[in-house]
């Protein structure tokens, strides 16, 4: 039997052999692919729970953003609402009504009297002033003081005359101007002030997000997930607090300084297309908005003939001579202290911020921001509340349907109640509307304008775009 067996061996040894190879190559070719499945699968993991926790890091960036714009808002309002104020000129003006009508009915009573040498009784008190300006100043006062947000009701005017300063005319222009320049400067503020912060906050997010990768590749160990926060202290080079503070200190400059810069560009627009209208004028919808839309042609044409847009540049960010005195005015350096430029890292991370606020993207997304912003005050506020009269119905439209992708309302889907561009309101009461307007854009809480848009503009899209852009020089910087 053995001696059978070796010769079935011998004849087959070459089969055998080859059988025998085929069937290790077939293993080892098994072990191979399953190890290379696993490593496989291990990295989808890895893979799926980064994106995952880069995604959840990037949302809670964006909300952060929104919190930062609410927080700041209100001191660039209370800015712009000291230096035009509205209401103040409108009290006024019905103070010197009231001197006029007291002063009228003294002398009607004074010579009623001498003329029939006996007292007289009580008359009515006539008005001296037109019958529409009287509407007009009734109208705009009670509208504007009546839903102000958080503003106290008005007392009782005292009827002392003082010598005016104004005559009744510069009173009503300089309260036509400053309710249109006022609602218009709000709307740009806030524009450029939430797209600089969706800039700042992205810039360092992404700095603190190739920290966290930093710090767990040195560590090699096999957790994939990365930490919102970074607790060693090893590893806290990546997070320079100070040079992060004194990086978004520089909002300070448009809260303070380019408001300011703006709103003469407003007011000259708003002069130069509203100056002919008075508040007895009647005014329709669509001729407001077009003359809205002649106003922004005039304040985003650039002076520069060589360039088609705006430089929004020098309203978010001061000119480099003027940084020393920006870290100064916001508190960073100590009131006694040398005035001192940025820091080599401070001065990399304001160069990228001015190259991103003058990218295409960010032209669009301010064009964006901006149209939504006025066809909500326009289209979502003041037509369903000041040029739809009493008994009129308005269009509606389903929401999303906008007529176009170049329209305001191909953007801003959330209007549903169209009205007709031919409705007609007085200019006091648009005016009155206006004066509103301002304490909503800048104090509404929540924000409706802000909200608007976030949601209804590419905002999103470019915020994600500056946080995973530039990662191998950032990496290179950590």
């Amino acid at each position: 039997m053995f001696e059978g067996m070796r010769n079935f061996f011998k004849r087959n040894r070459t089969n055998l052999a080859v059988g025998f190879g085929l069937a290790g190559a077939g293993y080892l070719a098994v072990q191979f692919i399953g190890n290379k499945l696993s490593d496989a699968r291990t990295r989808m993991m890895s893979d799926r729970v980064a994106k995952e926790n880069i995604n959840r890091r990037f949302q809670q960036n964006q909300e952060d953003c929104t919190y930062t714009v609410v927080a700041l808002l209100p001191t660039a309002t209370e800015n712009i609402v000291k230096e035009f104020p509205v209401e103040s000129l409108t009290q006024e003006l019905q103070q010197k009504k009231a001197a006029r009508i007291a002063k009228s009915a003294a002398a009607s009573t004074t010579d009623a009297g001498s003329d029939a040498g006996t007292p007289v009784a009580p008359i009515t008190l006539p008005s001296v002033v037109k019958e529409d300006d009287a509407q007009s100043l009734q109208s705009f006062a009670s509208e504007t003081f009546s839903t102000v947000p958080g503003r106290e009701e008005v007392p009782q005017m005292t009827v002392v005359e003082k010598t005016p300063r104004k005559t009744k005319l510069q009173l009503w222009d300089e309260i036509k101007i400053s309710s249109l320049t006022r609602s218009f400067t709000l709307i740009y503020t806030l524009s450029l002030l939430t797209l600089l912060t969706r800039v700042q906050l992205n810039l360092l997010g992404r700095k603190n997000y190739l920290s966290s990768v930093l710090s767990l590749a040195e560590r090699n160990d096999n957790d994939p997930i990365i930490h919102l926060e970074s607790h060693d202290e090893e590893h806290a080079g990546g997070l320079d607090i100070e040079t992060n503070r004194q990086y978004l200190t520089f909002s300070w400059w448009l809260l303070h300084r380019g408001w300011r810069l703006l709103s003469a560009r407003v007011e000259v627009a708003t002069k130069q297309v509203f100056g002919p209208l008075t508040p007895r004028d009647t005014v329709s919808l669509g001729r407001f908005r077009q003359l809205t839309m002649e106003v922004r042609r005039i304040v985003e044409t650039p002076e520069d003939s060589t360039r088609t847009e705006i430089h929004w540049l020098p309203f978010l960010l001061p000119p480099s001579e003027e940084e020393p005195a920006v870290l100064a005015e916001s508190g960073t350096f100590p009131p006694d202290s040398t005035l001192q430029s940025p820091s080599a890292e401070l001065r990399r991370l304001l160069d990228e911020t001015s190259d991103l606020l003058e990218s295409p993207n960010a032209s669009t997304v301010m064009a964006h921001m901006l149209a939504v912003g006025f066809e909500l005050l326009i289209d979502g506020k003041l037509a369903p509340l000041t040029f739809v009269a009493k008994g009129k119905t308005v269009q509606t439209v389903a929401a999303g349907s906008g007529t176009g992708d170049d329209s305001d309302a191909g953007v801003l889907h959330r209007i549903t109640e169209v009205v007709d561009d031919n409705a007609t309101a007085k200019f006091a009461s648009v005016l009155a509307g206006l004066a509103r307007q301002a304490h909503v854009i800048g104090n509404g809480s929540p924000n409706e304008y802000l909200s608007t848009m976030e949601k209804g503009t590419q905002l999103e899209g470019f915020s994600a775009l500056v946080y995973s852009s530039n990662f191998e020089f950032a990496q290179e910087q950590t």
